[in-house]
C-alpha cells in the first residue's frame, strides 16, 4: 500500500508535535496558521470548515472520535435485492448482510475491556 502525500504530511506534523512542545501548543491553538507555516503552503479549507486539534497524548484516557453520520441515500432496491430480502439470505458465518455504508469500528487498547 502506497502512502499518500497527505498521509506523509500528517505523520510529519504529528512527529513534530511529539518532539516540540511549543509547536504542539501552537498547533492546538491555531492549527491553520501553524500548518501553513510548517508546509509553506496555504490551506484550501472549504467555506465554514475548521481544523480542530486535540492533544490525545494522555495515556490515562481513552479517546473516541465520533465521525459525522453518513448521509442517507434515497435508493430503490433492484428486483434481485428485493428477492434477497424477501428470501432471507444469510451471509458468511450466519450473519445477515447489511446494506449501506461501512461503519468504522474503534480500536481500543487490549486491556480496556475485561472479557
Amino acid at each position: 500500500m502506497e502512502i499518500t502525500q497527505e498521509q506523509k504530511l500528517y505523520a510529519e506534523i504529528v512527529q513534530k508535535a511529539w518532539d516540540d512542545a511549543e509547536f504542539k501548543k501552537k498547533l492546538i491553538t491555531n492549527p491553520v496558521e501553524v500548518i501553513e507555516n510548517f508546509t509553506g503552503k496555504k490551506l484550501n479549507l472549504p467555506a465554514g470548515k475548521t481544523i480542530i486539534v486535540r492533544d490525545q497524548t494522555d495515556e490515562s484516557a481513552v479517546y473516541i472520535n465520533i465521525p459525522a453520520a453518513p448521509k442517507s441515500v434515497d435508493a430503490q432496491l433492484s428486483d434481485a435485492q428485493l428477492e434477497a430480502v424477501a428470501g432471507g439470505i444469510i451471509g458468511p458465518g450466519g450473519c445477515i448482510p447489511m446494506p449501506g455504508p461501512w461503519i468504522p469500528t474503534p480500536t481500543f487498547p487490549k486491556d480496556i475491556f475485561i472479557l
